[in-house]
């Protein structure tokens, strides 16, 4: 078969990972990645490398959630255990607070799988631990440096070939008349991607702070209604932290405030006050576009035009899944 046989557009952790999934699958050769940004870049366009990034309880509860979830963490600890200074991933101890709890069919999910899970739950008067509490082995990884080990694996390993190219319709996923399918991996530019241009697609504004914190060794994160506040260290890093965040439905503004990061510092140190040391500093801020979608990600695929020869072809979409696509994307991809 051609090495277009297969042709996946988008290269964030959602595309990356369907090609993982596809490789170890046999179908490595015949895959080619077609995406406008590549691991290295820097673009508010380009999501995945600002990520936190870790495995968290933030998901969703249903079924395919729940699936994508358990498929993904199982991949992680394996890779942390058998490469994970390679890629950029390790086990982490975590506490995340929930200010109401979660369903019971998600932490009855969660307790089937997560390594060293308790849940607590917590009455009104506990403060900023009201609700649930949640304490398990989580995976944590260091977004920008686990995309490059997944595309230099893809390629060295596998021999996927990869195009730098801006897509403007998903039929230009069609390389030539060898290509039997098509994977829509686009994220935000769903939107207004010709032949797809779902209106259910948003984008999920974030802040986060870069922090040099190398005494902190442990994952936290807070849970709200209309907020995150979350600690994450990046694996293999020489001690640098994540410290988040917002979850701003809507909103693309590219721009990092003042005022954000005064409030993820005063929220950060509240919920973990070993951050208030000399050693910690912080380093720089940035901005990110979560790839949402309402109703949740698509995984589906369908039948397309691909020329007026009336010639057919199989697309596959796989994208909307917000900001879990580092804990999702393997199973999504499954």
């Amino acid at each position: 078969m051609k090495s277009e046989s297969v042709v996946i557009i988008g290269a964030g952790i959602i595309g990356l990972k369907v090609a993982l999934v596809l490789a170890e699958r046999g179908y490595g050769s015949q895959t080619t990645i077609i995406a406008e940004h590549l691991p290295g870049d820097t673009s508010i366009n380009y999501t995945s490398p600002w990520a936190g990034a870790n495995f968290s309880a933030l998901s969703a509860s249903d079924k395919n959630a729940l699936r994508w979830d358990q498929l993904g963490y199982k991949h992680l600890l394996k890779l942390a255990a058998q490469d994970g200074k390679n890629a950029f991933v390790r086990e982490t101890p975590s506490t995340e607070y929930w200010d109401e709890m979660p369903s019971r069919t998600k932490l009855d999910s969660m307790a089937s799988y997560l390594k060293d899970v308790t849940t607590v739950q917590r009455d009104s008067s506990a403060g900023p631990t009201r609700g649930c509490c949640n304490k398990f082995t989580t995976v944590t990884l260091n977004a920008p440096m686990h995309v490059h080990y997944v595309l230099r694996r893809l390629r060295q390993q596998y021999g996927v070939r990869v195009i730098r190219k801006k897509v403007l319709s998903v039929t230009s996923g069609f390389l030539s008349k060898d290509t039997k399918v098509v994977f829509n991996c686009t994220g935000n530019a769903a939107r207004n991607l010709q032949g797809v241009e779902d209106p259910k697609c948003y984008p999920t504004r974030g802040q986060i702070l870069l922090a040099k914190a190398p005494h902190i060794n442990q994952n936290v994160m807070r849970h709200g209604k209309d907020y995150e506040t979350y600690i994450i260290p990046r694996p293999h890093s020489k001690g640098n932290v994540i410290l988040g965040g917002y979850m701003q439905k809507g909103v693309d503004l590219p721009d990092t405030l003042g005022d954000e990061t005064e409030s993820i510092l005063s929220r950060t140190k509240a919920m973990l006050p070993e951050l208030e040391s000399s050693e910690t500093e912080i380093l720089a801020a940035f901005a990110g576009m979560r790839p949402s979608r309402e109703g949740g990600a698509r995984v589906a695929s369908e039948v397309v035009q691909v020329d007026e020869s009336e010639r057919k072809g199989l697309v596959v979409h796989d994208y909307g899944a917000g900001g879990t696509g580092f804990q999702a994307g393997y199973g999504m991809g499954s």
